[in-house]
């Protein structure tokens, strides 16, 4: 099994998530994953089939979920404001962070796990910055809505909206 939870990937993370991001050359040979190049890749499912979870995947992903829920419609009314989008950047990094120091996953669900959460830290980035903070939310909805068409969490349930 292979873990998120490398020091070295942590580190890189937190640093990330506080807005002293590396740039792409440096951080590529920090950590082995290179979440720079993961925009350019699709994501895929194993063999057709799609990939395992661990318990704290649905529960880092549904506390995502949950905190863009109860936000959802002051942001498509277009009624969100700045420093509401902080707060919520700040409150999914906080569940970022959660995942990436206790999720446990085989090497490839692993790598196609790092696909989708790099769309979720590019979101907060955005909701965390004073322009495009709506697009922000938009990024992390849209990876909310992928992740069950690659993820077999059976507990899940959508994004309502």
């Amino acid at each position: 099994m292979h873990t998120i939870k490398s020091p070295i990937f942590v580190s890189a993370l937190i640093i990330s998530l506080i807005g002293a991001i590396a740039p792409p050359a440096a951080t590529a040979s920090e950590h082995k994953h290179n979440h720079h190049g993961a925009q350019q890749e699709m994501m895929q499912l194993e063999q057709g089939k799609k990939w395992p979870i661990d318990d704290s995947l649905h529960i880092g992903m549904s506390k995502i979920k949950d905190s863009l829920e109860a936000n959802i419609s002051p942001i498509h009314h277009k009624k969100f404001t700045t420093s509401q989008y902080h707060a919520l950047a700040s409150e999914v990094k906080t569940h970022l962070v959660y995942l990436f120091e206790n999720c446990k996953l085989p090497t490839d669900a692993d790598a196609q796990l790092h696909l989708l959460l790099f769309k979720v830290m590019q979101g907060s980035e955005l909701m965390s910055e004073d322009v495009n903070q709506r697009a922000g939310a938009i990024e992390i909805i849209k990876a909310l809505q992928q992740y069950p068409q690659y993820f077999d969490d059976k507990n899940w349930q959508a994004l309502k909206h």
